[in-house]
């Protein structure tokens, strides 16, 4: 019961990693305060709104009066450059940049000793496929906002980054080349994610700071060329 009484805030926390999220914590003795625009027993909003994001701290801070762990989790839209308006991109900053910036601030002051952020961005912020362009630049929003919170906080509260890479949050089995093209063999899933959330929130955890942590069974570290490992372009 490591995190007994430990107040943790996530968002997006109803379903897929989020939820594993709020599952693990509340297993170790934690009060979870959930945000997710999913109808549920949670706060019930959408966090690309600012006023939502001020009710929602504001309940947090008047039910508990601090909190000690922050974890931005909530999705932005994927839509690329072709169907993707100005008013959508705009929505998915809001989403994965602007809120979790702007619930930092609301909580900042509310932060207990030894208080941790962590911010969930994706192995996007460092590759691409095509068409991801909203999703894929929210992501690399919050991959550079973790070390700028880091220095503004520095000495308060930690702040660190996970990019997961495929994740299944369907609790389908994977196999074939879907599997093995990961070097570790399998598809991710959300423990995969919330076990690293739980230990950098941790006293074992208090020298890593500003850090951004790819977990994708080692996808991005792959070298790939035409006819190496099996892999093959076909001409345009």
């Amino acid at each position: 019961m490591e995190f007994q009484n430990k107040v943790v805030v996530v968002t997006g926390g109803a379903h897929g990693i989020g939820q594993a999220i709020v599952e693990d914590f509340r297993k170790e003795g934690a009060i979870v305060e959930v945000i997710d625009k999913a109808p549920g027993n949670h706060f019930v909003g959408d966090i690309g709104n600012k006023e939502t994001l001020e009710a929602f701290s504001s309940y947090v801070q008047k039910k508990h009066g601090h909190i000690d762990y922050l974890i931005n989790n909530a999705l932005p839209i994927m839509k690329g450059i072709d169907e993707c308006s100005y008013e959508e991109f705009q929505y998915a900053l809001s989403v994965g940049v602007t809120a979790p910036f702007y619930l930092t601030k609301l909580f900042k002051d509310s932060f207990n000793e030894d208080a941790v952020i962590i911010n969930i961005s994706s192995s996007r912020d460092r590759m691409s496929q095509a068409n991801t362009e909203s999703y894929t630049a929210a992501k690399g929003g919050i991959a550079a906002l973790t070390h700028a919170l880091m220095m503004s906080l520095s000495g308060r509260v930690r702040v660190n980054s996970i990019s997961p890479g495929w994740i299944d949050t369907h609790g389908n089995i994977y196999t074939g080349p879907d599997a093995y093209q990961h070097p570790s063999g399998r598809v991710g899933n959300p423990q995969d994610i919330s076990s690293m959330i739980l230990f950098l929130c941790s006293p074992q955890a208090s020298f890593i700071n500003g850090e951004n942590i790819c977990i994708d069974g080692g996808m991005t570290k792959q070298m790939i060329y035409h006819k190496d490992a099996g892999w093959h372009l076909e001409d345009k």
